[in-house]
């Protein structure tokens, strides 16, 4: 009975033990065999070899009813199971809560990110419209300045037109008189200096 491999019965899709078959630690090691190399090098993930090694089973104890130290060490076993498969779910929850953490936190930084590009771009887009405003302000003063400046231009060459006439006018009258007196002018020619 020692080399028998105890009976599984199927409950609702599970596999049980029965109690009263004798459990054989060398029987439960699961030997994993590696697969037959390949004929080309292959770049997907490599696999590991492992064995899986059963954790050592309770000394028996030697009592009368044999079916009783079997159904205890079943017993720690599932109940060894059960806590290796509630740390698994916990580990794989754990995993879980921080990734999505991370991804929580990318997106925060995403949106801060565009939240600061979307202000510079708005601070810049103000100092470019307040540069154009004193740009158009400034050209205006300059345009102004070149309207006073031709009007000034303007009212200087009518003042110098009008100086003119007047000299003209005070020449011919010089002139006519004279002519009526027959004198001539001391000064004829005022760039030679006679």
């Amino acid at each position: 009975m020692e080399g028998e491999k105890p009976k599984v019965e199927e409950v609702g899709g599970t596999a049980e033990p029965q109690p009263h078959a004798p459990v054989d630690v060398a029987d439960e090691k699961a030997v994993v065999t590696a697969p037959p190399p390949a004929a080309e090098p292959d770049d997907t993930k490599a696999l590991a070899i492992v064995e899986k090694v059963a954790e050592p089973a309770p000394p028996a104890l030697e009592k009368d009813s044999g079916g009783s130290i079997n159904r205890d060490a079943v017993l720690a076993k599932v109940e060894s199971e059960k806590k290796v498969s509630l740390i698994k779910a916990w580990e794989e929850n754990e995993k879980t809560k921080a990734e999505n953490k991370f991804q929580k936190r990318l997106s925060d930084i995403g949106s801060w990110e565009n939240a600061q590009k979307a202000a510079l771009e708005a601070k810049l887009k103000s100092l470019e419209e307040s540069y154009e405003k004193k740009k158009a302000a400034c050209a205006e003063k300059m345009k102004n300045k070149v309207a006073i400046v031709h009007k000034s231009a303007e009212e200087k060459r009518a003042i110098a037109e009008a100086k003119k006439g007047e000299e003209l006018l005070v020449a011919e009258e010089k002139a006519a008189k004279y002519r009526a007196t027959g004198l001539t002018p001391k000064k004829l020619f005022g760039c030679f200096g006679s």
